[in-house]
């Protein structure tokens, strides 16, 4: 009986002792281009330099970097003057290949020392994002290589959700969790 009665108080204090889940507290409003309001985790950071918004998920030595800093677990949210000229204005986006905003050699997203190389789009239709607005999506599958050799060494994918009424671009090269969610979950406002 009492060896009942200690398994019973040992189970309801562990089951005390398991977090609940996340409330909308630990969630922040991200106000962006065009009425798209997306709902982030607290815990991320945005910095933004005029059409190029950057949302820091995790580990990142250079928030403030370029398009093609490596090893910044992050997305981008990118505006109109990005899609039409890109980074050095020579490469428009478009949604038959893979967001590459310039014609040079792109490093690697999770190791500079590579550079990157996309196959053919591994999923490709349409997105709702904030319930009423449909995205071009397309999934592209990455290699990182060595430049001289073309030696493999890492594999990514590239998720891009292109929202062409409003003037928006999301890439994401790190299959940030949760993300999709959060674009389907995002609100428009009527203004």
């Amino acid at each position: 009986m009492w060896k009942k009665a200690i398994v019973l108080a040992v189970a309801a204090g562990t089951a005390l002792a398991v977090p609940a889940p996340a409330a909308a507290s630990s969630t922040k409003p991200l106000p962006l281009r065009g009425g798209l309001t997306l709902q982030i985790p607290s815990t991320w950071k945005v910095v933004t330099k005029g059409d190029w918004t950057r949302v820091v998920t995790g580990a990142c030595a250079k928030p403030q970097g370029p398009y093609f800093t490596s090893g910044c677990r992050s997305f981008w949210v990118l505006g109109p003057k990005v899609i039409k000229t890109g980074h050095l204005g020579v490469k428009p986006y478009k949604a038959a290949q893979p967001f590459y905003p310039t014609g040079d050699l792109g490093a690697c997203p999770q190791n500079g020392k590579y550079v990157q190389v996309h196959g053919k789009p591994t999923a490709i239709g349409y997105r709702v994002i904030g319930g009423d607005r449909k995205a071009h999506y397309r999934s592209w599958p990455g290699r990182c290589v060595v430049d001289a050799t073309g030696e493999h060494k890492f594999f990514f994918t590239q998720r891009e959700w292109f929202v062409p009424r409003s003037g928006i671009l999301i890439v994401d090269q790190w299959r940030t969790p949760g993300l999709a969610a959060i674009l389907k979950s995002a609100t428009w406002s009527r203004t």
